[in-house]
């Protein structure tokens, strides 16, 4: 699995951990180990910019996500060995500053509500959303057992405490 991570956000981050949390919650949903994905830490500025271009809102928001292949990921338990080609499934973009705030208006640390966005921006890479009520309960059901799994297997506490912060993008 290739995982590229670019930090422009001009905050310090903790690059080993989100490389980490990636690789775990890709491998946790099946995804095939020939795929590739860049994760991109960006500035207030720059996060403001995508979501007016992309998402038509205004200001920063704290995560999006760029699929680029169809969801040809090979996801899921009993996938093909052979699977498909390997796939580049997207782009996360990720806003320190804005974590930063929504982990203090959250009660956590920013390195676990970077973690929480990370993975958020994963599973919509991998097809999931959260615009209806039932989307949203299974994306969000899933988010916090991908980050409880990845805590565990870390060795970290666990998060009953962690909850998704996650602003509307």
């Amino acid at each position: 699995m290739s995982i590229e991570i670019s930090n422009e956000s001009g905050h310090e981050v903790d690059e080993t951990a989100l490389l980490a949390v990636a690789r775990n919650t890709l491998d946790e949903m099946g995804v095939n180990p020939m795929a590739e994905l860049s994760i991109l830490l960006v500035d207030v500025g720059y996060m403001a910019e995508l979501n007016h271009r992309w998402m038509e809102k205004t200001g920063p928001t704290d995560v999006l996500a760029f699929p680029m292949d169809e969801l040809d990921a090979d996801r899921g338990p009993g996938a093909d060995e052979d699977g498909p080609e390997p796939t580049l499934l997207g782009d996360v973009v990720l806003c320190p500053a804005v974590a930063e705030r929504q982990a203090k208006a959250a009660g956590h640390s920013t390195p676990d509500e970077l973690m929480l966005l990370t993975v958020h921006g994963i599973l919509h890479l991998l097809g999931y959303d959260h615009a209806e009520p039932e989307e949203e309960r299974e994306m969000f059901g899933l988010q916090n057992r991908l980050v409880s799994a990845y805590r565990r297997s870390a060795g970290m506490p666990a998060t009953a405490d962690l909850k998704p912060t996650i602003s509307d993008h």
